[in-house]
């Protein structure tokens, strides 16, 4: 039987040298209770100070330094954190947990030595087999799924094209305007607009190419302002004949109906009846909407008892044909 008082010196020593109670117990061959009891109570570890304690141990572990170098050397060779990850089986917080914050790359250098790994498994000798031929960077960076950058940096210097600034001439498929074909054409009955369109041409072009007497537009020194209407809206030029007269027109118009409504039944627009009626009969549009659309004679008493009753503005308003605005307005 080992002897209680070296028991509890090697207990006393293992734990203030940082080990847990479970190591010393395990160690020693005894129970975790067995260890407590020998250690005095004002020099036990707490839950916090006894967690970071397992871990500094389990750092000191040879499973755990082959494991950290393992992640520092995948992760210095290039690859990313989650490929260490999925190469050792473990999460990324546990490869992270094991890089010093000195090692850990920025995700800007991270995200360039992604593209650089990506661009080492380009065929460089199909690309610039290709560019050679004569496939411009863009297109091969559409064709590899890259950046045209990526596809420069394949192609060595001395097979680089130049880039032309020069623009290419293209080639112009207007007609030779030729002055007797387009007085034959224009005589015959052809628009300026037409001739002018075939000949790739602007119609001031064409117009200088025809004589002033077999121009069929208005003469050059013509002023272009049309010719003043007359003020009555019934004289001059051939008018439509409506199925209702213009007295009757009139009438409805004077009984309340709208132009919309008459022109319904007339089967025509609105402006041709508004036609019909003289300036001085025609209604505002404050009139017109006021008899269009009458408001409801609601008072306010109306209002407030129906509010008394427990109904919403807008349940009110429903009801009374007004919106609730108004109604409330009106209360």
């Amino acid at each position: 039987m080992r002897d209680v008082k070296v028991l509890s010196g090697l207990i006393r020593r293992r734990y203030r040298e940082g080990a847990s109670l479970a190591v010393v117990a395990r160690e020693l061959g005894v129970s975790k209770a067995t260890v407590q009891r020998h250690v005095p109570a004002r020099e036990r570890r707490d839950a916090s100070a006894a967690a970071l304690q397992r871990h500094r141990s389990r750092a000191q572990t040879p499973y755990e330094q082959a494991l950290r170098a393992q992640v520092v050397r995948l992760y210095g060779s290039g690859m990313p954190q989650q490929r260490v990850a999925a190469t050792l089986g473990i999460s990324v917080e546990a490869v992270v947990a094991r890089l010093e914050p000195s090692r850990r790359r920025s995700r800007q250098e991270a995200a360039r030595l992604s593209v650089e790994q990506q661009g080492e498994l380009l065929p460089k000798d199909e690309i610039v087999a290709r560019y050679v031929q004569g496939t411009t960077m863009a297109e091969l960076g559409r064709l590899y799924g890259v950046h045209p950058t990526t596809i420069r940096r394949r192609i060595p210097d001395d097979l680089v094209r130049p880039r032309s600034r020069t623009p290419q001439p293209r080639p112009r498929t207007r007609r030779v305007l030729v002055d007797e074909e387009v007085r034959r054409r224009y005589a015959a009955g052809e628009s300026a607009y037409v001739l002018a369109r075939e000949f790739g041409v602007s119609v001031h072009t064409l117009r200088a190419r025809i004589p002033a007497a077999e121009w069929r537009g208005r003469p050059a020194g013509e002023a272009s302002a049309p010719p003043p209407r007359s003020a009555q809206p019934g004289s001059g030029g051939v008018r439509m004949v409506l199925p209702i007269s213009d007295e009757e027109i009139l009438a409805r118009y004077r009984a309340g109906q709208s132009a919309t409504a008459i022109g319904r039944a007339a089967g025509v627009d609105c402006r041709t009846i508004l036609r019909r009626i003289p300036e001085h009969e025609r209604r505002t549009h404050l009139q017109a909407q006021q008899l269009n659309r009458p408001a409801p004679d609601v008072d306010a008493d109306t209002i407030r008892t129906l509010r008394a009753r427990g109904l919403t503005w807008e349940a009110i308003a429903a009801r009374v044909g007004l919106s609730a605005k108004t109604v409330r307005a009106r209360a």
